[in-house]
């Protein structure tokens, strides 16, 4: 594996189910921009986020995948906004609790106000356990919310003693 240098650091919000730093039942996820315009996202699950005992539900890896895709497109256009309008997730191996969770996004086009990724969650060795393939669709943050004023209210960075300075991906 090698060691991949974080470039920045992407805000994490109050209350979303993957990045929110205040809900109870979240993920509470972490996301980095680091070389090769790569994103990657770094979350622990618990015992509250298990399908079969011990494993990671299906469903949640497929949201860290989803948001991790999503958030890829952040690296260059920090104003934008999205919503899902395709995904697609092949799971290849169980994903454990307890442990940090490594997720990789990329961006792999763009058409318009459409842009495609792939992305895969990775085990601690480095084999993939679950990847992915999605579309998002740009769209105003006001059409998405109601309200101008999320990111401002529920949208910030912070910066934390335990943010890694490099990650290692294969």
């Amino acid at each position: 594996m090698a060691k991949k240098h974080v470039k920045s650091k992407q805000p994490n919000s109050r209350m979303c189910f993957v990045c929110g730093l205040e809900n109870d039942f979240g993920l509470k996820a972490r996301f980095y921009s680091v070389e090769d315009k790569e994103l990657v996202g770094l979350f622990s699950p618990s015992d509250e986020h298990q399908g079969y005992p011990g494993r990671l539900h299906g469903g949640i890896a497929s949201t860290i995948l989803d948001e991790t895709i999503g958030r890829a497109f952040l690296i260059e256009h920090q104003d934008s906004w999205w919503v899902t309008a395709e995904l697609s997730v092949r799971f290849r191996k169980p994903i454990p609790l307890a442990e940090t969770i490594r997720v990789v996004g990329r961006i792999t086009g763009r058409r318009g106000r459409i842009f495609e990724g792939t992305g895969e969650i990775l085990l601690p060795d480095g084999t993939p356990a679950a990847t992915a393939k999605a579309k998002y669709f740009a769209q105003p943050i006001g059409e998405i919310t109601g309200s101008e004023e999320f990111a401002d209210e529920m949208w910030s960075t912070i910066i934390e003693p335990q943010d890694p300075e490099t990650v290692e991906l294969p």
